[in-house]
């Protein structure tokens, strides 16, 4: 028999982001996770698409928990408008405080800005669960991109596990998340890496990010087989001090998201746009030279 138990996702090639919906189709509730709220930088100017997408897919079940594996940097969270469409509450990453802290200094925001992740109905540290009917999320704290990142543990007692990477692994062709953002670090995240690599090998792993090259379509989901005989950035075989150089030398290389600005500013707030000022337009801010 079937599990109850789906998985589905939704995955934007604007932003190469996949957002999920795990759903208990018997017990008619679901979660949403790292949901896409779609921004057009040029003409500044917000729309929800990508989120109706998921929400489609969320389908006739109560919608309890929109999830953040972490406060993303290269697009806006949808979070706010799945929890005023569907009344859903906002959980992240425990330490998501140490990133609103850095943020607020870079952004120079107002002392009244908090930054110990009130903004979220709830933070999930080590082994805190969300349940989902008869399936179980469990939190795994796994710094390393970001100091706040953790990932999801799926348990339905049906099948092989499952896990919600957010941004520490992508596909094998394309390696593992970048780490010179503010408060990252690549020895701590190959830490964080093995914890997974060292699960059963059938354990389905799905990714946050794809960026397909031409000779594939995008891929949501791999196997920790896969990644441990594939990845090209921490493949069985390579170490830490090995990966730590080539993260680090191939980080100084990269430019920056496309949508770092407007989506931490967003992102830190759970979702919420920077508040209207006194003409009731809401404005983001562009630090010059601070980054």
């Amino acid at each position: 028999m079937p599990s109850a138990i789906a998985v589905e996702s939704v995955f934007d090639p604007a932003t190469g982001t996949v957002g999920y919906v795990v759903a208990d189709r018997k017990a008619r509730c679901a979660a949403v996770i790292d949901p896409v709220l779609d921004y057009d930088p040029k003409a500044s100017r917000t729309s929800t698409a990508t989120a109706e997408k998921l929400a489609a897919l969320v389908g006739d079940c109560a919608l309890d928990w929109v999830i953040e594996t972490h406060a993303h940097a290269d697009h806006l969270s949808a979070v706010p408008w799945f929890k005023k469409r569907f009344g859903a509450k906002v959980a992240t990453g425990a330490k998501v405080g140490k990133v609103q802290a850095t943020w607020r200094k870079i952004l120079n925001l107002d002392e009244t800005f908090a930054v110990d992740g009130r903004q979220f109905d709830r933070l999930l540290g080590e082994g805190d669960t969300i349940n989902i009917g008869g399936a179980r999320l469990t939190a795994w704290e796994t710094p390393g991109h970001t100091p706040s990142c953790m990932m999801l543990a799926l348990e339905t007692g049906d099948g092989p596990a499952q896990i919600f990477l957010g941004d520490t692994m992508f596909m094998p062709d394309l390696g593992t998340a970048r780490c010179d953002f503010p408060g990252g670090d690549a020895r701590t995240l190959y830490r964080s890496i093995r914890r997974v690599l060292a699960l059963p090998g059938d354990t389905i792993l799905h990714v946050c990010h794809d960026y397909p090259p031409e000779s594939r379509g995008p891929r949501t989901s791999t196997t920790v087989a896969e990644q441990r005989a594939g990845n090209i950035h921490v493949r069985d075989g390579i170490d830490e001090d090995s990966f730590v150089k080539m993260r680090e030398s191939r980080d100084k290389t990269l430019a920056a998201p496309v949508l770092l600005l407007p989506s931490i500013q967003v992102n830190i707030r759970a979702g919420e746009l920077p508040p209207p000022e006194a003409n009731g337009t809401r404005y983001l801010k562009i630090p010059l030279d601070a980054i």
